[in-house]
């Protein structure tokens, strides 16, 4: 069982940064858009007024129970109050009443409660009657104040106006316990009748208008929150102001794995920070665990007991540490100076380095880690320490690797290495023979044991093709299905890069460095060609690999690459064997060295490898990037229709700004347009620059 308990806790106040944490959001381009939604939503900035609701009868010390709403428009409907089980409030409300022994019953029942569960839309509305009433401001009417689940003591002040006709949660509380629905907004077609109401009437922010609502019927929602938010203020009931759901960042951790809080508990002087000449705390070494829930530092007395910094009397150290978000909320600040012994970070070296250009990591760390992060580094600029206003300047957020998973009715969650059978016939658990069903595809965890061994591939596949297939299969933000299949196609294609390479590596020896010396001569065709395919994948893989981390489609285009090489490769020994185009060799070997460059990031000890075939030295890792000629790359690709004696009888595809004589040489070469012209002598050919050629024979 898990029981909540009231604690004396330490907090940062994270919330007089909320406002800073928001705007900068719009400053950071560089981040995935649903962390940005994510953080907005986690600090959650709502726009709303504080009405007091007095109380019918009150004390006092409570005149007026406060909240807040952002729904000011409806709050002629409001026929209830709910407060939140964890508030203050409720002690106050029943206190002398008969129902307090029950309320107390159900708070503490309640409270046991996960409070995700209890605010979601589908769970059942629970609550109690305190005994108590409050007068709704505007229609001076008497209404209950009940203890609901639903209602959640961080937000707003832990008390609601409950207003039925406009609330679905409401709704469906008032209908379960017989409260008055009071319809305050009508919808366009006049239709809406408070005794006929089958839920709440929520789609009323842009269509609806006021009924029911004194001086403000007849206002649009927009109109009736910007009337009622003034009148509020000018009949003193109130004020407009803005609430965040964003609260302080709570530190304290009953645990020894953490930052000690610096400070110390006197009797005569009260909470004293420890000195800064005293910092930092470290922790003890010889701590006893004991399991039983306090804080581990609570049982090192040598820790505990301390001098007051003030009076030099006996005190006591605080024994909780700090949440390791703190530490990890700064620690790249610190990779600035580490060598800075007098402040976290040196301020001139933070100047220089910081912000950080990229930063990875999880989505799971979106409102934690990377806003306490922003939050910290706030901080650090406002004591001096670092101009940056924002720690990551962009960020990528990888996807996970997921596996189906597989499970024995007998012997639970089961390993790839535990099955026997196949898709077809299905899976058996190979210790007991029994059925093995097929789960879901899910992350891939020890618990689940939807893993793979790493040692048995790398042993099969090699190391390279493990890398491969991690970057080819799914973009780096998007979750990656693991593939036994996609496995083995990584590895085929390693072997055809194997293949091609070393099949081509003699004559690529002896060509080496042609094309510089030929750049005199005509350039044939099937070279031109070549260099625009070598080009066209340097620029594409990187600009994917600058682009976001696109290895995925950089390997596509390797792929690519390689299958346009082999095409080539194949042309050649089929019509030119022995006797290459001029420059065809060198542009080869132009294409096998960017090859070798560009696979190396992916394939690191294959590039090596295939490096030194290539007779080439020193080591790969050592080379510079290959640069991409724009004049290469950067024309288009024209269809240019061939006609034979006027009629349509094939076309080329060639770069936009190939020359006539490049254009004819590949009509010619056209399969179907040789055909046409075999034997037959052409007496006169018609170019229309990149639109036509007609050959008259």
């Amino acid at each position: 069982m898990v029981i909540q308990k009231e604690l004396e806790q330490w907090f940062f106040k994270i919330t007089d940064y909320a406002e800073e944490l928001l705007q900068g959001l719009t400053t950071l381009t560089g981040w995935p858009e649903r962390v940005l939604v994510m953080q907005r939503n986690w600090i959650g900035k709502s726009l709303g007024v504080e009405v007091d609701f007095p109380l019918a009868e009150p004390k006092p010390d409570l005149p007026a129970i406060r909240i807040f709403t952002t729904r000011q428009d409806t709050i002629f409907g409001a026929t209830f109050m709910s407060v939140a089980p964890e508030s203050p409030l409720v002690e106050r409300l029943i206190e002398g009443r008969s129902q307090a022994a029950a309320v107390r019953e159900f708070v503490v029942r309640v409270s046991r409660q996960d409070k995700a569960v209890r605010t979601d839309a589908d769970r059942e509305k629970e609550g109690i009657f305190t005994g108590a009433y409050a007068v709704n401001p505007f229609t001076k009417a008497r209404i209950p104040i009940w203890v609901a689940n639903f209602v959640l003591y961080e937000y707003g002040t832990g008390a609601i106006m409950a207003v039925p006709a406009h609330d679905q949660r409401d709704f469906d509380f008032a209908k379960q316990y017989g409260i008055p629905i009071k319809l305050v907004i009508q919808n366009p077609a006049g239709s809406l009748a408070e005794d006929h109401l089958d839920d709440a009437y929520e789609e009323q922010e842009t269509a609806g208008r006021l009924v029911n609502s004194n001086r403000f019927s007849g206002l649009s929602v927009p109109e009736a929150k910007t009337k009622i938010a003034a009148f509020v203020e000018e009949q003193r009931l109130g004020r407009r102001t803005v609430n965040y759901r964003l609260r302080d960042w709570g530190l304290s951790r009953q645990r020894y794995w953490g930052t000690p809080i610096p400070m110390i508990y006197c009797r005569a002087c009260g909470v004293v920070p420890v000195p800064e000449r005293d910092l930092p705390v470290e922790l003890p070494k010889d701590v006893p665990f004991t399991g039983k829930g306090s804080s581990p530092l609570a049982q090192v007395e040598g820790f505990v007991q301390a001098a007051c910094p003030k009076c030099h009397g006996p005190a006591r150290r605080e024994t909780d540490t700090m949440d390791t978000f703190v530490d990890s909320s700064w620690y790249f600040l610190r990779y600035c100076s580490p060598q800075a012994d007098r402040q976290p970070v040196d301020p001139a070296a933070s100047d220089y380095w910081m912000a950080v250009d990229q930063y990875i990591g999880g989505i799971e760390h979106a409102v934690l880690h990377l806003l306490y992060a922003r939050f910290f580094t706030k901080v650090i600029r406002d004591l001096g320490l670092t101009k940056a206003d924002e720690p990551f300047l962009n960020l990528l957020t990888q996807g996970m690797v997921t596996k189906e998973t597989y499970r024995c009715a007998t012997h639970g969650w089961l390993l790839p290495g535990d099955l026997l059978g196949s898709e077809g016939e299905g899976w058996r658990c190979a210790t007991c023979q029994g059925v093995a069903q097929k789960g879901r595809v899910e992350k891939m965890s020890k618990s689940k044991k939807n893993v793979v061994d790493p040692e048995r591939l790398i042993d099969t596949f090699g190391a390279d093709t493990a890398r491969l297939f991690s970057l080819f299969a799914a973009p780096p933000e998007k979750d990656l299905e693991w593939s036994d299949s996609g496995v083995e196609g990584a590895s085929r294609f390693l072997n055809r890069v194997w293949r091609l390479l070393g099949d081509l590596a003699g004559t690529l020896s002896a060509e080496r460095g042609t094309l510089n010396q030929r750049e005199a001569e005509p350039v044939a065709p099937q070279v031109l060609e070549i260099r625009r395919l070598t080009h066209r994948t340097i620029k594409k893989v990187t600009d994917d690999i600058e682009r976001d981390f696109q290895f995925n489609t950089a390997i596509a285009a390797l792929m690519e690459f390689v299958n346009g090489l082999y095409k080539f490769a194949a042309e050649r020994h089929a019509d030119r064997p022995g006797n290459p185009a001029p420059g065809e060799a060198a542009a080869f070997g132009e294409a096998a060295e960017a090859l070798v460059l560009l696979l190396a990031p992916f394939a690191p000890h294959v590039a090596e490898e295939l490096w030194e075939v290539l007779g080439r030295a020193p080591s790969v890792a050592q080379q510079p990037w290959p640069p991409y000629d724009p004049a290469l790359v950067a024309s288009e690709r024209l269809t240019i229709p061939i006609q034979v004696n006027g009629k349509l009888r094939s076309k080329v595809e060639v770069p936009a700004d190939s020359t006539e004589e490049h254009v004819l040489a590949m009509a010619k070469q056209d399969a179907k347009i040789s055909e046409w012209l075999q034997g037959k002598p052409t007496r006169k050919v018609i170019y229309v620059e990149k639109k036509l050629v007609n050959f008259v024979v």
